[in-house]
């Protein structure tokens, strides 16, 4: 009997571009590959030894002659390439349409009803980071009191305020109220409040970000988790990602190393079910900031962590390290990137230096996990009788 399944999202960690990145603007993309070249080569033995290696060229990570788990990489079903649809297929959802972007700012009839409903004028509307329309627009918004709108290549409406002109509880309420808004057509993928705090030339983002998502349809793995009688611990956005809808225990956190110390606390807890971890930095502070370096260092801080959280695992628990897309910090774009993902797979019960292949979804991850754990839903093919040990 599986006791835990720690599944751990390296966040925009994606391995080559997909067949279709043509579509999305995203030849050649290729976070890990593209990153090993411009540093080198990059030494990550830990997650060599999951296979890593097996999945591509990156220069520094060759195959091993031998493995402590199984491998393969993913390909993303659903149309898109941003933080909720990836996170959705691995729960089984799969979208049959994109969920909406505005490459050209907001219509007016979006943002006529914002400002309508809150009272503000909204700054910016622009396709925009973050750091930079906050130093471009923070001293208006200081001056007005107004908040700060803009968009990116992703489905989100995000909202940017300075703490002490529009508090955060404040801020939230402004994205409820968008959040309200922005159904049907015009149904975002997130919502998301954006606090900083500073002086104008010296901004800062706090890490009182939050994410207000669409709520998931059902069923998906992690209502049939709940609905099984099994526990979900979801570490990072992880319920902001799914609305909170699935989940059991929520812990927030500001950082990977916040992440990675929370997993490895609730690894050590007494109880069957699922720890589903999201690692942001990668994403939020490297790839979309096109830090090649920071990148870099943090897949090696990971990679040092690793070695804990294997050493964690119990007899009858399995670790899954994946990702939700790329985000290629060496191209000229900042935007996320239509890329496999890894799938690499380990604990005690798991079989070693199996192969998975190339999967046709991130859904079978929860193909996978519901068969371990005992109940129906295959949205995807479940690799279970591939990986685990006879006896098991």
């Amino acid at each position: 009997m599986i006791g835990k399944i720690v599944i751990i999202v390296i966040d925009s960690f994606g391995i080559g571009e997909l067949p279709d990145a043509y579509r999305y603007g995203d030849e050649g993309s290729n976070t890990l590959g593209n990153m090993a070249k411009a540093m080198n080569g990059l030494e990550l033995p830990n997650l060599q030894s999951l296979g890593l290696g097996r999945l591509g060229s990156f220069k520094g990570i060759s195959p091993k002659a031998d493995y402590i788990g199984s491998f393969g990489k993913m390909a993303e079903k659903s149309p898109g390439k941003d933080t909720t649809t990836g996170h959705w297929e691995m729960a089984g959802i799969i979208l049959d349409k994109p969920f909406p972007t505005y490459p050209k700012a907001f219509p007016s009839h979006i943002i006529d009803a914002f400002e309508k409903k809150s009272g503000f004028k909204a700054l910016g509307n622009k396709v925009a980071s973050g750091i930079d329309i906050i130093n471009e627009l923070g001293p208006l918004h200081m001056e007005t009191g107004d908040p700060i709108v803009y968009t990116s290549a992703d489905s989100v409406f995000q909202i940017a305020a300075h703490e002490e002109v529009i508090p955060v509880e404040k801020l939230y309420e402004l994205c409820l109220i968008a959040r309200e808004i922005l159904v049907g057509d015009d149904a975002v993928g997130r919502v998301i409040a954006r606090p900083f705090v500073g002086k104008a030339g010296a901004f800062k983002r706090t890490y009182r970000r939050h994410d207000f998502s669409l709520i998931p349809p059902k069923p998906n793995l992690l209502t049939g988790m709940v609905e099984s009688g099994l526990e979900v611990y979801a570490v990072g956005k992880i319920n902001d990602i799914f609305a909170g809808r699935g989940i059991t225990h929520f812990i927030t956190t500001k950082d990977n190393k916040e992440g990675i110390d929370t997993t490895l606390e609730l690894m050590g807890k007494d109880f069957r079910g699922l720890i589903f971890t999201n690692l942001v930095e990668f994403d939020m502070l490297f790839g979309h900031r096109n830090d090649v370096v920071g990148y870099a260092k943090a897949l090696k801080y990971f990679d040092d962590r690793l070695k804990d959280i294997l050493a964690e695992l119990g007899e009858t628990d399995i670790l899954i390290v994946t990702a939700d897309h790329g985000c290629d910090p060496t191209t000229a774009s900042t935007d996320h990137s239509r890329e496999y993902v890894p799938l690499l797979v380990t604990g005690k019960p798991v079989r070693a230096g199996v192969d998975l292949g190339i999967r046709k979804t991130f859904a079978d991850i929860s193909s996978t996990v519901s068969e371990l754990f005992g109940f129906e839903f295959s949205p995807g093919e479940s690799f279970a009788s591939d990986i685990i040990k006879t006896g098991e």
